[in-house]
């Protein structure tokens, strides 16, 4: 397919994975690494492979004479070589040497994503621990001190609650030069993989969110679990802040989501990531094979999701138990939609990436569910609650509404149905309603039940604003018995669609929505079919216990 020869620097799990999308390519990749049976090496035997330390300037050089493109799957390596090598003009260095150089020091990072206008936090240079104090007056406590280089999985951070912690700080982070950062007090991080060909095109991935354990990627949910217009804003950031640098590549970019919304950018890696292993089996080209594909300028691969849901769990060493280690894995094995990726690491230690497990399925309510019994293992006895994204709206015109409208939450609820639930009043607060209707697909709604009373224009009025499925609740009133509301719900002019129940009837306006939601997610389906079931079964045994005991005695 391509003639051209690969070269990476370094041979751990995203060098094994970068292998394993160019072999289904056909692609001659040869890494440079110092053990001889580094991950990436064990899986490709066909190349006579160099062995050394990748940020050796003579082993890159060597590297470089062999083959036709050299990139990195570690951004710790020696930027100043790769840059003379790019010079000379005979081989392609992906990401370029400047943006490795920049990205490696993540003050220097963070100066050039600001020049570019990209959001991040306050940061300020620091010498030494008077420095971090004289900061400490315009951040407050606590604040972060960072390394400016190989810093990662949490190394090279330190956080500063008060001053008696800056000398213990500055002492513990001495071997590198350091910056200080303000606190960024985020409600969620979240990550976004973008992928640049060598021609400047761009596409980004969905955004995920991390959750970290101990500072390292414990697990990534795709797509994130947070309103829809928040993770546009966290992919035109990603985007615009790669689209900054020259050279070709996947890059992961980490972000803070804020009280607010607000998003800031963390960090970026000039590499595969962490964040992006979920991509393998979710969507439908991996992170892995789009990198080959950017940095030898082919077309790249669709970046959408081909399942509704993932999430990605690291397994992690906690000392030298393999066994232990793996435990995890045997749970996977029992779960539907799991796969396991294990790296060929030869020891285990805490906090050692040794593999990684991915589930998908149709919702990330089932994804949830299959990822239980593997998240006992690595902590068992503890609850790591998970967010859900809102699937139904359920809005009211007044808090009056509220008696009739908790009937249907119930059975929502009972249901496992992620939903929200607000007063929207078509009347009192129209700017409000008109807000909630147009953003409601975007963030992730699949179905609204809108009860309302008198007039009952808010189902109507919402319908004609949302392409979703509109369910209006008649709510009885003082005067009408809700049959106005009912008419008023009925009477929608052709070309706005609104669906109605019976007065006061929310249960019919919840279920109705279930099974707008099993039209496309089989286990919800399931789950109504079992709830009618069961309703029958119910039924059944009136009808039994009536021919056994005679009604007058029912």
């Amino acid at each position: 397919m391509n003639s051209q020869k690969v070269g990476i620097l370094g041979g751990g799990q995203l060098g094994r994975m970068m292998v394993e999308a160019a072999s289904r390519l056909n692609l001659s990749v040869t890494i440079l690494d110092a053990p001889a049976d580094a991950p990436a090496k064990q899986i490709e035997s066909t190349q006579n492979h160099i062995q050394g330390a990748f940020n050796d300037a003579a082993k890159i050089t060597e590297l470089a004479s062999q083959v036709d493109v050299l990139t990195v799957e570690i951004e710790h390596v020696n930027a100043d070589v790769l840059a003379q090598i790019e010079q000379e003009g005979r081989v392609r260095v992906c990401p370029s040497a400047f943006t490795v150089k920049t990205i490696q020091d993540k003050y220097n990072q963070k100066k050039y994503l600001e020049s570019h206008g990209i959001p991040v936090a306050e940061y300020r240079e620091i010498k030494d621990a008077d420095a971090v104090k004289q900061v400490a007056k315009e951040f407050g406590y606590p604040l972060m001190l960072k390394s400016k280089t190989m810093a990662y999985d949490g190394k090279g951070n330190y956080v500063v609650k008060s001053e008696a912690d800056v000398e213990k700080a500055v002492a513990a982070l001495s071997k590198t030069p350091l910056y200080a950062e303000k606190w960024a007090p985020f409600v969620k991080e979240l990550a976004v993989m973008v992928v640049r060909r060598a021609n400047g095109e761009i596409r980004s991935y969905p955004v995920v969110e991390t959750i970290h354990k101990n500072s390292i990627c414990h697990l990534v949910i795709a797509p994130a679990q947070i309103d829809g217009s928040v993770a546009v804003k966290a992919q035109k950031i990603a985007e615009n802040a790669i689209k900054s640098f020259p050279g070709a590549g996947i890059f992961g970019v980490e972000m803070f989501v804020m009280a607010d919304g607000e998003i800031l950018l963390n960090e970026i890696a000039p590499r595969p990531h962490n964040s992006g292993h979920y991509t393998i089996e979710a969507c439908e080209t991996s992170q892995y094979e789009n990198h080959m594909r950017a940095i030898l300028d082919l077309p790249l691969g669709s970046t959408a999701m081909k399942v509704p849901a993932s999430i990605m769990v690291n397994i992690l060493g906690e000392n030298s138990d393999m066994e232990a280690c793996y435990k995890p894995c045997q749970a996977a094995l029992l779960a539907d939609g799991a796969t396991i990726h294990l790296y060929g690491k030869k020891e285990s230690r805490a906090g050692r990436k040794m593999g990684h497990i991915t589930l998908v399925g149709e919702s990330m309510m089932q994804v949830q569910k299959n990822l239980k019994p593997i998240l006992d293992e690595i902590e068992p006895g503890v609850e790591r609650p998970l967010t859900l994204r809102p699937l139904v709206g359920m809005i009211m015109g007044s808090d009056s509404d509220l008696p009739v409208m908790k009937v249907g939450a119930q059975i929502l609820k009972d249901f496992g149905i992620p939903f929200e639930l607000s007063i929207v009043s078509a009347h009192r607060t129209p700017l409000r309603m008109v807000e909630y209707a147009k953003s409601a697909a975007q963030r992730g709604l699949m179905a609204i039940i809108a009860g309302a009373g008198g007039a009952a224009h808010l189902p109507g009025m919402v319908a004609a604003m949302t392409p979703l499925p509109v369910i209006g609740v008649p709510v009885k009133g003082s005067s009408l018995d809700g049959v106005d509301s009912l008419y008023s719900i009925v009477q929608m002019p052709r070309g706005i669609p609104v669906a109605t129940v019976a007065v006061n009837n929310s249960t019919n306006a919840a279920l109705l929505a279930i099974r707008i939601l099993g039209a496309s997610i089989p286990g919800i389906q399931k789950q109504m079919a079992a709830y009618m079931e069961k309703m029958e079964g119910e039924v059944l045994t009136k009808v039994d216990k009536l021919d056994h005991v005679g009604w007058e005695n029912y």
